[in-house]
């Protein structure tokens, strides 16, 4: 399905988390560095979102099972809760997120991931450009279909927008919390890339995706949790 997609979004310049085969041989040319200003400097950007409490990192392993218990039970009554699925991951995932980082400095692109901290934003992709070119409909029989137009139409006709993204906010590294924060924002490539829609199946879908790619526990929990809930 990858190779559909051959003048979408930069994989060069804003690669993703975690490159499977098939995406890595997707074709960069259309959204080149000049659709975004290279003269502001990524690393002054809090990419984290607003800057975590000191008293974060003196949680005991008592609080962080108690907010794993209120929010995974919060999420569980109400999936739709993007806030406490997102609280979970990131209580549940520090062992993982350290493996990943792992796998990424064995990589050159994850190295330069890490090095450039690249995050998805309105200030940091052709956003209106994508929006305005996305196609109200991706055939996916049509190989002309970028990555970028396919990504552009998901977030045109859902109405999404790449800034709503929760901040981390229970990941104390801050080298964790931007590949935690960096694995939620490739959420939505996941669905252009497949062409799964965010319906509760189409969800379990990108969390099986997710799971096989990165391991988080909250993929797996998803998974497990989510099936309960299909009628």
């Amino acid at each position: 399905a990858c190779l559909k997609f051959t003048k979408g979004l930069s994989t060069a310049n804003r690669p993703l988390l975690i490159q499977s085969p098939n995406i890595s041989r997707c074709n960069s040319s259309s959204w080149s560095s000049g659709d975004v200003d290279q003269s502001s400097s990524l690393s002054s950007v809090p990419f984290y979102g607003t800057p975590r409490p000191a008293a974060s990192s003196e949680r005991t392993l008592q609080d962080r099972v108690a907010i794993a218990f209120h929010h995974a039970t919060t999420a569980f009554a109400d999936p739709t809760r993007a806030d406490a699925v997102a609280a979970l991951g990131e209580i549940t995932g520090p062992a993982t997120l350290q493996r990943i980082h792992d796998k990424m400095m064995e990589d050159p692109t994850g190295r330069l991931i890490l090095k450039e901290r690249p995050i998805v934003s309105k200030s940091t992709i052709p956003y209106e450009r994508l929006i305005a070119q996305a196609p109200d409909v991706v055939d996916d029989a049509d190989s002309t279909i970028t990555f970028g137009q396919a990504y552009g139409s998901f977030l045109k006709s859902h109405g999404f927008d790449p800034d709503e993204r929760d901040e981390v906010k229970f990941v104390e590294d801050d080298t964790l919390a931007y590949i935690m924060l960096r694995y939620r924002q490739c959420h939505d490539f996941w669905h252009a890339l497949t062409g799964l829609p965010p319906t509760v199946l189409g969800e379990l879908g990108i969390k099986w995706l997710e799971l096989f790619q990165t391991g988080m526990p909250v993929a797996a929990l998803s998974c497990t949790v989510g099936s309960l809930r299909l009628d």
